[in-house]
């Protein structure tokens, strides 16, 4: 169906645009018209009051809609996860798996190998190739060091859904990570104890980006600045907690004056769990019994609003950091902007800073 979406505020991930509409045809982006020249052929829709954005982007979220997917992989979690993520404004996501059980990343594979949806973007493994020492909430007994054998033996099994690796680069050999980088697997530096040294060989070495900057990684210190001050002072990208709580917003604004462009916006999103990780609900955030912060309890719209409101970020800046940045990182060349020949992903963001519905491949959701 060909469509037009009209009387909205329209942000493109680089222009802020008013008085012109989005020409959709099969789910996909035409382009940009005045209002008064939209062909006659065209079913009109308005969205008064919304702003229009590249749907959001979340590069490491754990569950939606009541599911913590790993909890029980299966096709009936992904689509309710998915479901209530699009629900909360996120037309694109990484499933992500916490250090576990081999088997059950396994099972995670198959699940998004055999249901595909338009808004699972693949598999984000955080672990089990991590430092115990920054463990976190992680489960100390699944930790491993990564073998090429073993890493090889995931890839295979995987069939291209794994689309990114958090692993401390002190624990990780060349070998595994150019492995890795051979299979087109975006590497992340996390739950690390690096100095600024092992942190600084390790991008040299082809990891792209950084896991929740500053959270279970080695601390920026003065006199010895650890994996932070190694992103700092590399080229990589980093993602952020924008909830306030996993990392102060002081700290968030800080790093967004020294890394600019190359840090972004993820959830961290858990749901609440009594599986293997027992995650419960605070207020504001959810934790494991023994009060570990184990996760955050927003949604990405939230992110952007909490970057404006509490960062003083523009609002356009705030939501670059979760379509254009994180889709730069992972070389996405058809999400992530409103330009023409893009998927027609969407996020509608009203003046309070809500979302007011989402769309994906042309199909309106709320």
């Amino acid at each position: 169906m060909m469509l037009a979406l009209t009387q909205a505020r329209i942000f493109t991930g680089k222009d802020m645009i008013t008085g012109e509409s989005i020409l959709l045809d099969n789910g996909r982006i035409l382009g940009l018209v005045s209002e008064n020249s939209i062909p006659s052929d065209y079913y009109i829709i308005h969205h008064p009051g919304m702003t229009i954005v590249p749907g959001l982007l979340d590069l490491q979220i754990y569950g939606g809609g009541g599911v913590l997917f790993s909890d029980a992989p299966s096709s009936a979690a992904l689509y309710q996860m998915a479901a209530g993520l699009l629900k909360s404004g996120t037309t694109g996501f990484l499933i992500t798996l916490a250090t576990n059980r081999l088997e059950v990343f396994e099972e995670a594979m198959d699940i998004v190998s055999d249901n595909p949806h338009p808004a699972v973007l693949g598999l984000h493994l955080e672990g089990p190739y991590i430092n115990p020492v920054k463990r976190g909430a992680h489960i100390l007994d699944c930790i491993r060091k990564p073998e090429v054998k073993e890493v090889e033996a995931l890839l295979k099994r995987a069939k291209g859904t794994v689309k990114m690796v958090t692993l401390a680069p002190e624990m990780a050999s060349p070998d595994v990570i150019q492995l890795l980088l051979d299979n087109g697997v975006v590497i992340s530096a996390g739950h690390s104890n690096a100095t600024f040294a092992e942190g600084m060989a390790g991008f040299n070495a082809g990891i792209q980006t950084a896991t929740h900057l500053f959270n279970a990684m080695s601390p920026f210190h003065h006199r010895d600045v650890g994996l932070p001050g190694a992103v700092y002072q590399s080229q990589a990208f980093a993602s952020i907690i924008p909830d306030g709580i996993h990392v102060s917003y002081e700290a968030l604004a800080v790093s967004k004056k020294v890394m600019g462009e190359r840090l972004f916006l993820i959830t961290d999103a858990v749901e609440k769990s009594e599986g293997a990780y027992p995650h419960i609900r605070q207020e504001d955030r959810f934790a494991l019994p023994d009060g570990t912060l184990s996760g955050s309890a927003i949604s990405l719209v939230e992110g952007v609003r909490n970057c404006v409101q509490h960062v003083g970020m523009t609002f356009e800046e705030a939501v670059r950091m979760a379509t254009v940045y994180p889709a730069k990182l992972m070389g996405y060349t058809d999400i992530g902007a409103i330009r023409s020949g893009y998927r027609a992903n969407f996020t509608l963001i009203d003046a309070d800073g809500n979302t007011g519905g989402v769309y994906i491949d042309g199909q309106f959701h709320q």
